[in-house]
């Protein structure tokens, strides 16, 4: 199901917003300042049909309910990061479900942000700005080749022995940051000032959860990594192994 936009602005530069909500009066006032703060949207009020629409049509990003008919939100990032196609988008959970549990897991999934209900529509716009922005701001020398990983900035990919691995686009920031400055040693409030620029709406914790998702992607033995090394007490560094 559509919201205001036509298909002809589909061709626009403003970015598309799919919003996956059940509660339909939610769901207009999510669209409605969405819309008017210059993003289209298009409102989903279950999950049968975003795949296959997004597939068609690639949003920036998707804004997902956790509860809703069908597959549930966390079922429905975890479709949205395995197609291939879609894999880069931006996603934000916005649920009634709260508690460290929930946020932890919809970050381990590959989402950009978790945000409870009920909210403040200013502050959704807010973190959905800072959540497309780090997409866009974000530049650095091109290739970056350590040990058996190349990292392109121009294209935002990463290869593990020549093998591509996808990543969201938190993820590789934190990957590039962290190799960039190989050997240096970051705390977890230094790599959230560093990576999450513009948002203000995350936890050190947060920097766990990504740095464990990275070791699931890039390392041989994601239990004792010879990247991504833990630094007890203070934070993360990325190390070259010796060849």
């Amino acid at each position: 199901m559509s919201s205001l936009e036509s298909p002809q602005q589909l061709w626009t530069a403003k970015p598309l917003i799919f919003v996956v909500e059940d509660d339909e009066d939610i769901a207009r006032l999510i669209c409605y300042h969405l819309d008017s703060s210059g993003y289209l949207t298009r409102w989903f009020p279950d999950s049968s049909s975003v795949i296959e629409e997004a597939v068609r049509t690639v949003p920036s990003l998707f804004l997902l309910d956790v509860m809703i008919p069908g597959s549930d939100g966390f079922e429905l990032c975890r479709h949205i990061r395995s197609t291939k196609v879609l894999s880069a988008a931006h996603i934000i959970f916005l649920t009634a479900r709260g508690g460290e549990t929930n946020r932890v897991k919809g970050l381990e999934l590959g989402g950009d942000d978790y945000i409870t209900k009920p909210f403040s529509p200013r502050e959704l716009v807010a973190r959905v700005r800072a959540v497309l922005r780090s997409s866009q701001d974000f530049s650095a020398p091109e290739l970056l080749r350590l040990g058996q990983i190349e990292i392109n900035t121009a294209s935002m990919t990463v290869k593990v022995r020549e093998t591509p691995v996808p990543t969201t686009v938190r993820e590789f920031r934190l990957l590039d940051y962290l190799a960039r400055h190989a050997t240096r040693v970051f705390t977890r409030d230094q790599l959230l000032d560093a990576v999450w620029t513009e948002a203000s709406f995350v936890t050190p914790r947060s920097v766990d959860v990504y740095v464990r998702r990275l070791r699931e992607k890039i390392e041989q033995d994601p239990d004792n990594p010879a990247y991504l090394k833990t630094v007890r007490g203070i934070g993360y560094r990325f190390d070259v192994p010796k060849q």
